[in-house]
């Protein structure tokens, strides 16, 4: 019969710990941008005319915020606002790819690093023409709906029920 010393019970607790985090941290991910992307198929679907992007994108928080709510509700996991993280990682990441893009006609011609990124994410004043104007769909989006369900995981996790006293 083997037995454990108190260090590593300790040490594998707090393994496991890890691993249970890291593990509903993505079923967090999913979530967010699997109620994103339903959100895209059912606007596919629909398919309406002339809808400004200002609105996809306030929809792109809304959605998967009320998402965010729900599922806080159900699972009360504190991995679950962690998950803009992901968002905020995501939009670096598509920065430094349209910024290592090389400019032209009809792609942003002799645009500095700031109007490159506006134009791209924001389409705004115009859209830059890099990656195919394809910058909200691809980087805004999908980051707003992860800030979006961590908005809403920790509205609901901030009104946790009051510990009851201990007695002395």
């Amino acid at each position: 019969m083997k037995t454990n010393s108190l260090f590593e019970t300790d040490e594998e607790d707090s393994a496991s710990k890890f691993v249970w985090q890291a593990v509903w941290f993505f079923i967090h991910v999913i979530l967010a941008l699997g109620s994103w992307m339903a959100l895209m198929l059912v606007g596919y679907a629909i398919n309406p005319t002339g809808v400004p992007q200002w609105f996809i994108l306030l929809l792109s928080i809304a959605v998967p915020l009320i998402v965010g709510l729900v599922i806080a509700r159900i699972h009360r996991d504190d991995m679950a606002p962690a998950v803009w993280l992901l968002g905020l990682i995501w939009v670096l990441i598509i920065s430094l790819w349209i910024l290592d893009m090389p400019t032209g006609p009809n792609q942003c011609y002799q645009c500095g690093a700031t109007e490159k990124l506006t134009r791209t994410f924001l389409s705004m004043p115009r859209p830059s023409g890099l990656i195919d104007d394809d910058g909200p769909f691809l980087g805004t989006w999908p980051a707003a709906a992860l800030v979006g369900y961590s908005v809403g995981a920790w509205l609901t996790l901030r009104r946790r029920a009051p510990q009851p006293d201990s007695e002395i």
